[in-house]
């Protein structure tokens, strides 16, 4: 390992190597800082670094040298999304009403996890604005041309280009799964109400997950373990049972985004894995409705309760959306939730049948330019009914990544992370964006 700018390790390969004396702290900070150094300025995935990186990374290798390191990672570098508070470092969220936010005085409760397992905090990664649509600079590794998803665009980019091996993002529509989906890597939001969210600015508080950016599910395994608490599961999957949604929003699909996935799938069954095709319940088309009224209603409560008389500050598309939100009626709200329920009940007979849902993860490979962070109709259903979800690479189409997602039932995490890691052992490996 170099100080040249090359691609970081993976997560589990720096944790390994800092634990077994290969690898300094100091090592891996000064190669993400190369990384960054040499890429950044092109795809803009940064915000603010950490300003005590360095002596951090001493006081790690100080602690491993003693052998007293603090948990499974330590020395691993990672970014986090700026709506998430980190002591020391000012919490932004993209926004003119935050642009002279003093320093955070203390960690999120999911931050303060990953320092207590021994993470080395790099710096702030680009959203949109309070993780809505109005787009950050933030430029797509694959091709700078493209957006590289939202809201949690500079994790993706940043995990993708090999600056850190693991970002934290949040999901409260799509935010999570679509990016990764759009950069080529590995996205996982669990179940929700698994990863505290105190410490990061909401957007709608009955959707919003945290979750991870990482380039392999097993890197996505060791971040999970240190954010949801001491139970933790080495579980291995056997070739899963896959229900396949081939049907899901046909309207909205892209056709190589439908190859890709029929490809996924008939490769994943000639490794063992047991196909059979699923249909929705009866009335699901109503999800992406009710997750749409929510949303706008509770961001509407936030932003009117915490600034109502700023709203001139907030970006065009987040003014316009709490303006809608504004007026929905109570009444609407509660049918929206009631419809949620409802869906919920009606969803889980599916998992009596598969271990998991095969799906598409975006209508197709990241769009063309900054003005739109992609469409998140095939994400928002299952963040509306909280189950966890993870994003594969699936295939590429004209050099752009294209994305599968494994959707589990409530509570699955563990059982589907070793799923997944099943299946990304199956499909073909991803290649690396050409940044070299």
């Amino acid at each position: 390992m170099t100080a040249d700018g090359g691609s970081l390790p993976s997560a589990v390969a720096i944790a390994a190597g800092v634990a077994g004396g290969q690898l300094s702290v100091n090592q891996v900070a000064q190669q993400a800082l190369a990384r960054i150094r040499a890429l950044d300025p092109r795809l803009h995935a940064w915000v603010c670094l950490n300003p005590a990186l360095e002596a951090e990374a001493r006081t790690l290798d100080a602690e491993a040298a003693a052998r007293r390191p603090r948990g499974p990672l330590h020395g691993v570098p990672i970014g986090v999304k700026d709506i998430f508070d980190v002591a020391g470092m000012s919490t932004r969220a993209n926004s003119r009403l935050l642009a002279e936010a003093p320093p955070a005085s203390a960690d999120a409760d999911c931050v303060a996890r990953l320092r207590a397992a021994g993470a080395l905090l790099v710096g702030k990664t680009a959203t949109t604005e309070f993780a809505y649509a109005d787009a950050a600079q933030t430029l797509n590794p694959w091709n700078p041309g493209h957006t590289p998803g939202g809201s949690s665009s500079g994790s993706a980019a940043a995990v993708a280009a090999g600056m850190v091996p693991a970002a934290l993002g949040t999901q409260t529509a799509g935010s999570v799964l679509r990016p990764a989906a759009f950069c080529g890597i590995v996205g996982f939001k669990p179940s929700r109400g698994t990863v505290s969210r105190r410490g990061v600015y909401p957007l709608a508080w009955s959707l919003d997950t945290v979750g991870t950016l990482t380039r392999s599910v097993a890197d996505a395994r060791l971040l999970f373990g240190a954010l949801s608490g001491p139970t933790q599961s080495n579980e291995t999957a056997l070739p899963p049972r896959l229900g396949y949604l081939a049907d899901i929003l046909p309207d909205r699909l892209q056709p190589a985004m439908g190859a890709a996935l029929d490809g996924a799938a008939e490769a994943l069954q000639r490794a063992g894995a047991t196909l059979a095709e699923v249909t929705l319940p009866q009335g699901f088309a109503a999800a992406l409705e009710a997750h749409h009224v929510i949303m706008i209603a509770e961001a509407a409560a936030y932003h009117l309760r915490s600034h109502g008389d700023r709203l001139d500050l907030l970006g065009p598309r987040l003014r316009d959306f709490v303006a809608a939100g504004s007026v929905v009626s109570g009444t609407a709200y509660l049918d929206a939730q009631r419809v949620r329920n409802d869906l919920i009940t009606r969803t889980l007979p599916l998992f009596e049948r598969c271990d998991a849902l095969l799906a598409p993860a975006a209508p197709g490979p990241a769009p063309a330019g900054l003005a739109s962070t992609g469409d998140p109709a095939f994400n928002a259903p299952w963040t509306l009914l909280g189950l966890p979800a993870i994003t594969l690479c699936a295939g590429f189409d004209g050099g752009l990544p294209l994305g599968l997602q494994l959707v589990g039932p409530p509570g699955s995490d563990w059982s589907l992370l070793a799923l997944a890691e099943w299946c990304e052992r199956t499909l073909p490996p991803a290649p690396r964006p050409p940044l070299e």
